[in-house]
């Protein structure tokens, strides 16, 4: 295993243990960042929590982060890109789908990526060329069986706000873009879309679909990959589809219209 591999499954799986200690089944306090998006006190800490390893364990390196660094200047070195609380609405109202997510960024492309959901306890990890795992066990995208009536569409709140969707899967909106990157990836969910996530959501699920055998794309046909120099991410969102197949993944995109 990649010495960075195992030092992310340790980081991910600490920030969990440390986002718990702000967790509460009631529900936490929220602010609204300027866009309009949660942000809680418990993401801060996080953020800060995973930037100190960071700067500890590998100073040479760059980070972005939603909350702390959101730009990146020149990058003459591998680049981590975190969210230190992905599904903060889902955190906020004491609903358990919610978790940390970090990659590794090497020559523009994901090298790493390890996604923790605490209350699940699940921890999905890749590492390009080595396949995607869910707690130690391989894990692979699965594409509907004819006559299965369970195969679900994962997506976001604002799909249906600013797409018309014709897509005939039971549809499942879970409140965390990581959370349906890793769903398609384990098999769970046969095609995915998230409308608006930014690079720090996608970043290490990218990965993981990909190392499962799926398939991931920009709606738009943006390029969150390679990462780009001197850049503001917060001023961009990648609008992702993806599936357990290629071959899904184009028939969705046909039965995806964005509104007039």
């Amino acid at each position: 295993m990649d010495s960075s591999l195992k030092f992310a499954e340790q980081l991910a799986t600490d920030t969990g243990k440390h986002l718990l200690e702000f967790f509460t089944p009631k529900g936490t306090y929220t602010n609204l960042k300027e866009d309009h998006s949660v942000v809680t006190e418990a993401d801060l800490s996080a953020d800060h929590l995973i930037a100190q390893a960071l700067q500890r364990d590998f100073p040479a390196d760059f980070l972005i982060s939603e909350e702390l660094q959101p730009t990146i200047g020149d990058i003459d070195a591998p680049v981590w890109i975190v969210d230190p609380l992905d599904g903060t609405t889902n955190f906020s109202l004491g609903f358990p789908i919610w978790g940390v997510s970090i990659a590794r960024i090497v020559d523009g492309w994901p090298s790493i990526g390890v996604v923790y959901f605490p209350l699940l306890e699940e921890l999905f990890t890749a590492q390009r060329g080595s396949g995607a795992f869910l707690n130690g066990e391989q894990i692979h995208g699965q594409p509907s069986i004819q006559g299965q009536p369970t195969s679900f569409f994962s997506c976001c709140t604002r799909t249906h706000q600013r797409y018309d969707i014709s897509i005939r899967y039971k549809t499942r909106i879970l409140g965390s873009a990581c959370y349906t990157l890793c769903a398609v990836a384990r098999g769970m969910a046969v095609v995915g879309f998230e409308a608006t996530p930014k690079i720090w959501d996608i970043a290490a699920g990218w990965l993981i679909v990909a190392e499962s055998g799926g398939a991931v794309e920009t709606y738009d046909h943006s390029r969150p990959f390679p990462l780009q120099a001197n850049y503001d991410y917060r001023l961009t969102s990648f609008p992702i589809l993806l599936g357990a197949t290629s071959e899904l993944v184009s028939k969705s995109r046909k039965q995806i219209k964005l509104k007039q």
